[in-house]
């Protein structure tokens, strides 16, 4: 009879992770991989008879390279057609990419998992979307389209109300929001409703501050966008060239040398292309018809910005030659330092962002670029620089004649408007504008609290 061995230790089943039993799921799992020894014995027939060779990094970095330019020129081609064929075009694509944005950012922070088990969660965030959209769409409709929507009779009580209007809107989904909190929900719940309305905040209102860019003028809109893009260029060109230096963590790829050489490029290109646009009030006029384009163009008194003026060198400096400018060609310079020092830091506030939730991208909206939101980081913040300073210092403020109205509607009664009537059409007579029986015939006597007509 043999003796027992002595010392000799069988590994028992759980003893450790590396010491458990193949179960039939990581046959089958290892078998079905392609290459695997497992399968048809220890010997794949891939490896056995010369199968197709994995693509290598050179191949898929060229295809993806040529994914990504196609799609680029595509965006170009589109983004010229849509800005020549009017505004209106221009302000769908600016919607368009609101809305994407908004899903891919609020998309990064969901627990689909969670958002299965609350029936409201994405409903909510719709909601609360359309509502911010109706409030901003609609201030800037009225401000600018007072002429139009103030003389309808169907349009003026939403206009005159459009506030009170939105504030409800937005209670009834604050209230709706709070009676669909559950029990052990509560962190997740509050914390969809702080990222929605941050998302809302960066994106959507940023991006309502580009729509009125839109409707002062095509080049508020164009220039700032355009700078972006330049100095993103640039900085590529010369981060390779000359870059040796790291410029911020979040970014390993920045460097100092490409974001400063980025800055003197990109105000060299913003003079060339502000003296360019300049010559077109298709891109400097405000926006008094939605139907324009560049075919039929725009036609009012240029912003005096666009003027050119004569500046004479300080006398320190011993030169007596004079310089014609324009205003702008200066204030250019400054959208551009905007451009190339503090906007990319929206690029690098989204890196932060996506390096939290352990993203590579924002989405797959784009082919080769990603999401929206990972080409539009920089532009929203431009944007919302360009509304600002053009308000500050550019901006000339002059009654309108939807700013006259605005006010004779809300501050007089109609009794007193009648009188503004009745002095501008006998002051439209003295002038020789209209004739005598136009001025007699109109406006109608006010009788008993109506206009009695003929």
């Amino acid at each position: 009879m043999a003796k027992p061995r002595r010392n000799v230790k069988f590994q028992h089943r759980g003893s450790g992770t590396d010491a458990r039993r193949s179960s039939f799921s990581d046959i089958s799992e290892g078998s079905s991989e392609p290459g695997s020894p497992i399968r048809n014995g220890n010997e794949s027939k891939d490896e056995k008879h010369g199968g197709p060779p994995p693509e290598s990094e050179y191949e898929k970095k060229r295809q993806t390279f040529i994914t990504r330019t196609i799609w680029t020129l595509v965006m170009i081609a589109c983004f010229f057609a849509a800005m020549f064929m009017g505004h209106i075009y221009i302000i769908a694509i600016v919607t368009a990419i609101q809305i994407v944005s908004f899903k891919e950012v609020i998309a990064i922070a969901n627990v689909p998992s969670r958002a299965r088990r609350l029936r409201f969660t994405k409903s909510l965030n719709w909601y609360f979307l359309a509502t911010t959209m109706y409030f901003l769409y609609g201030e800037s409709v009225i401000y600018y389209f007072k002429h139009i929507i103030l003389v309808d009779k169907i349009l003026l009580p939403f206009a005159t109300h459009h506030r009170f209007i939105s504030f409800m809107l937005y209670v009834i989904g604050f209230v709706f929001f709070v009676g669909s909190l559950q029990k052990g929900h509560y962190r997740f719940q509050f914390t969809q409703f702080a990222w929605t309305h941050m998302a809302l905040y960066l994106i959507v209102v940023q991006a309502h501050f580009i729509m009125n860019n839109i409707f002062e003028g095509m080049i508020w809109f164009f220039l700032p966008a355009a700078l972006v893009i330049s100095n993103d260029i640039w900085a590529y060109i010369v981060g390779i060239t000359f870059g040796r230096t790291q410029l911020i963590k979040l970014s390993p790829k920045k460097t100092v040398e490409g974001f400063v050489g980025a800055w003197i490029m990109t105000m060299f290109f913003g003079f060339l292309l502000t003296n360019l646009l300049m010559r077109y009030k298709y891109f400097i006029c405000p926006v008094n018809d939605l139907g324009a384009n560049i075919f039929t163009g725009l036609q009012c008194d240029p912003n005096p910005v666009f003027l050119p003026r004569t500046y004479h060198f300080p006398a320190w400096t011993y030169i007596s030659r004079t310089v014609t400018l324009a205003p702008m060609q200066f204030h250019i310079l400054v959208f551009a330092t905007f451009a190339s020092l503090i906007a990319p830091f929206g690029g690098f506030f989204a890196s932060g962002l996506k390096r939290t939730f352990k993203v590579k991208d924002f989405g797959e909206s784009i082919p080769g670029h990603g999401g929206v939101t990972d080409r539009m980081d920089c532009q929203f913040i431009m944007g919302f620089f360009a509304f600002m300073y053009y308000q500050s210092f550019i901006a000339v403020y002059k009654a309108s004649v939807g700013g006259v109205i605005e006010i004779a509607i809300n501050g007089l009664s109609q009794e007193e408007q009648l009188e503004v009537v009745k002095g501008l059409s006998k002051y439209l007579y003295n002038q020789g504008v209209v004739s005598e029986k136009v001025r007699s015939d109109y406006p109608p006597p006010f009788v008993h609290g109506r206009i009695e007509w003929d």
